[in-house]
């Protein structure tokens, strides 16, 4: 996956941004230069090279996502086609006109990384139909005039980063269930985290008992693999507030007692995404030397039917003095969420942002493209400004307090799920809330949709998408460098 600047010999393809209403290089259609349009310009003669054109349509209406997206199609290409790589030409019009340092910084960056994620493949448990080679990515410095040496060298680095964490974030969620389950969890966690400025602590046990994290004991009885709390702490600015990133990590959803059926339920492996992305962020924060302080508490169970699983209609006590009555066992995210919330508030979280594929219901709603976030205004405001940006996209949804109606219990303080199938999701959410004090700021984030991808697209391949890494650790920047709780920056 090399990027090189200057050395066009080491790739066989020219790869030209085509905008719509500007002159090309080569005869080529209006209609050939929409979004995510793919043309190949074969040569015509031994001495020229083939050309890719990739679609981005009008100039100004060009979104960073429609770049990123772009130089994964490219990407994608040059993989497909047996190619060794492609010089990216930036430049084929002089009406485009110049752009600022900044404009041309995101543009760049933004290419790289989706090429880096384009090129992503897991192909792990593949022999017979392996991909086998890599693509790699030259540019001109003569198109990029507006970046010394040094800012080109620092674009590339901070995309590879990003692209990294990325795609350890789509490692972890397309593993198979015999390789990742609480047990490896705990331990690639602690690998990954070794000799860097994290430090790490693991509840498990007595601990969870002492602690009173029933939620995470209850969902975690039916597996041979017991549960655990992990805390890592990333504080490279002792001055700025504590965010608590809180992720699910249920590295097998059966439903527990309320066993899930179905032709195929693989995806059940991929309920730990959450927790995925919150360990995808930390990495890049960690890579990128972040200037900021940051606690990732990540809640690790198998929800799995056994004779020692906890049966619906069990009761559980959780530390801030609520009951809860299980009436569903697929009902586990929040759970654990709650043990990790209630946790964060004790370390003194000024924010918490929890992060989970929670309900199939917020795809209902939103589809598989964006996923839904409840809770603060404020900080609600800057993710979905900054999932605008890096492409993890949001929609704010309502938490209706007439629907805390659904969690009413005869037998406890609360039940776990409502009474109806309806606005499971918004249910949730205040499920949840229920478990944040009231000195923390939060925001609770659904991604069940956008946890995977069901065919390949752009810079994705069929599979996980690693959605929420990239949009947790911007959030952390900016959050850092704000000073103080509410305050937001405009650019990243």
């Amino acid at each position: 996956m090399s990027i090189t600047i200057d050395k066009s010999d080491v790739t066989d393809v020219y790869m030209y941004p085509a905008y719509t209403g500007e002159s090309f290089p080569y005869s080529l259609a209006d209609s050939r230069k929409r979004p995510g349009v793919a043309t190949w310009l074969y040569a015509r003669s031994e001495g020229e090279r083939d050309a890719f054109a990739v679609g981005m349509g009008a100039r100004g209406s060009v979104t960073l996502e429609q770049v990123r997206r772009s130089g994964g199609t490219g990407a994608r290409a040059m993989l497909q086609e047996g190619r060794s790589g492609a010089t990216l030409a930036r430049r084929h019009d002089a009406a485009a006109g110049d752009e600022s340092k900044q404009a041309a910084a995101e543009w760049l960056q933004a290419w790289i990384e989706g090429w880096l994620l384009g090129l992503y493949r897991f192909d792990k448990y593949r022999s017979a139909t392996k991909l086998i080679g890599e693509a790699g990515l030259n540019l001109r410095s003569e198109d990029w005039s507006e970046l010394s040496q040094s800012e080109l060298d620092a674009v590339i680095e901070t995309a590879r980063h990003r692209a990294a964490g990325t795609n350890l974030t789509r490692d972890w969620v397309n593993e198979t269930p015999d390789a990742l389950n609480p047990d490896t969890f705990v331990q690639w966690t602690s690998e990954r985290f070794k000799d860097t400025p994290v430090t790490i602590r693991v509840y498990r046990g007595q601990e969870l008992i002492d602690r009173g994290m029933n939620g995470l004991i209850a969902v975690g009885a039916g597996s041979k693999h017991a549960p655990a709390l992990i805390e890592l702490r990333y504080e490279a600015n002792s001055d700025a507030p504590l965010l608590a990133l809180v992720g699910k990590a249920v590295t097998f959803d059966m439903g527990g007692m309320n066993a899930k059926t179905g032709r195929d339920i693989s995806d059940a492996r991929m309920d730990m995404g959450g927790a995925a992305a919150v360990i995808g962020a930390m990495d890049i924060l960690v890579r990128q030397r972040a200037k900021a302080r940051v606690t990732a508490l990540i809640a690790v169970a198998d929800n799995l039917p056994d004779a020692r699983a906890t049966l619906p209609s069990s009761v559980i006590r959780y530390p801030n003095g609520l009951t809860v009555h299980i009436a569903n066992t697929d009902g586990e995210g929040r759970l654990i969420l709650a043990d990790a919330l209630i946790h964060a508030a004790k370390l003194g979280a000024a924010q918490a942002i929890d992060i989970a594929t929670l309900t199939g219901n917020v795809g209902d709603a939103l589809g598989l493209g964006i996923a839904g976030i409840w809770g603060d205004a404020d900080i609600s405001r800057s993710l979905v400004e900054i999932g605008e940006r890096n492409g993890e996209r949001l929609w704010p949804m309502p938490l209706m307090d007439e629907y805390e109606a659904e969690l009413r219990s005869p037998y406890a303080d609360m039940r776990n799920v409502g009474t109806s199938t309806l606005a499971g999701a918004i249910v949730a959410a205040l499920f949840i809330r229920r478990f944040v004090a009231e000195s923390m700021g939060w925001v609770h984030i659904d991604m069940a949709g956008t946890v995977q991808y069901k065919q390949d697209a752009g810079y994705a391949e069929t599979g996980a998408t690693g959605y929420g890494a990239r949009l947790l650790a911007d959030y952390a920047m900016q959050y850092a460098r704000s000073g103080k709780e509410g305050e937001r920056e405009d650019s990243l």
